[in-house]
């Protein structure tokens, strides 16, 4: 079967609230996606994820992703190695399950088109001063493994591969096709990698980041990259490890899709969302940006 064409596919790493889940993938019509769910997560929230979902969805098969885990990284990983097989794609977007879209299909097809070939990921390489005192240096130099949401790290240090540009950055992003299978070939061909960053702390987020920054692995990434996150997140100034959730309270910020005035590009996702938390926002989302027009309203799906 020949791949469908598509401006964008889209990769969604979910572990939870089914009813978010599939408006998303509602909202994101009709670029194709491919779902990847926990593991972990309970088998009736799994099914109340999956059944009966539309064509254009592929489910990939579960890893058991997690807080700080390697898996992160295949489950994204594994998304694009479907999306190229499957789609003629000229980009590919990672989202997570708490995500959704502030443009139209249209809107974010005509922007995509007028950047072929060019990728929207917000990274920097390392040392970065955002990431502590050494700049996150000591994520990739030592031995690291993630326990009960706790940190454990073999404090000797240890070689690291040569060559690599190592960099940090959101696992949230839009690549160019070409770019996704630079990726893929680096997983493919360099073994020595994929070992390494085993044990790196966060792989998720340095992992890719690297392998786009360093030029023997992706050699036009520095003139091909938009140096511009195509995410609103709704960071408050408040100290905290994850965004905070979006209420209708939002919905100004949201509606103007940018988070200074000067940024000439929209952001066309936002995070986060939950059904418990956002519904009356998401609603607000739909009718302003033309999303779910045929989404029956208040749907809900529960668990069998």
């Amino acid at each position: 079967m020949a791949p469908s064409p598509s401006a964008l596919a889209c990769i969604v790493l979910a572990h939870e609230d089914p009813t978010h889940v599939r408006r998303l993938v509602e909202a994101l019509d009709p670029f194709p996606v491919f779902l990847h769910c926990d593991a972990r997560t309970p088998a009736d929230v799994y099914a109340a994820m999956t059944t009966a979902l539309p064509d254009r969805v592929h489910v990939l098969p579960r890893l058991r992703t997690g807080w700080a885990r390697w898996e992160n990284v295949e489950a994204e990983v594994a998304g694009y190695r479907a999306a190229l097989a499957a789609t003629d794609a000229g980009h590919v977007a990672v989202l997570t399950g708490s995500d959704y879209p502030l443009a139209s299909a249209a809107e974010t097809t005509a922007l995509l088109a007028a950047n072929a070939g060019r990728s929207f990921v917000d990274l920097h390489r390392l040392p970065h001063p955002a990431w502590g005192r050494d700049g996150g240096r000591s994520r990739i130099r030592f031995r690291h493994w993630a326990w009960r949401k706790h940190m454990l790290r073999v404090p000797v240090p240890r070689r690291v591969p040569h060559g690599v540009v190592f960099g940090g950055g959101s696992q949230l992003k839009v690549l160019a096709r070409h770019h996704a299978q630079a990726v893929l070939d680096a997983v493919d061909t360099r073994p020595d990698l994929v070992s390494f960053w085993r044990r790196v702390w966060i792989a998720d987020e340095t992992f890719v980041p690297s392998v786009l920054l360093t030029p023997s692995l992706t050699p036009d990434f520095a003139s091909a990259h938009v140096a511009h996150a195509l995410w609103w997140i709704g960071w408050d100034g408040t100290k905290r490890k994850s965004p905070p959730w979006l209420g209708i309270e939002d919905a100004g910020r949201l509606l103007e899709r940018r988070t200074r005035p000067d940024e000439a590009l929209p952001r066309v996702f936002a995070r986060k969302f939950s059904t418990a938390r956002s519904s009356d926002l998401l609603d607000v989302l739909d009718g302003a940006f033309d999303l779910r027009r045929s989404a029956v309203p208040d749907e809900r799906v529960v668990a069998p």
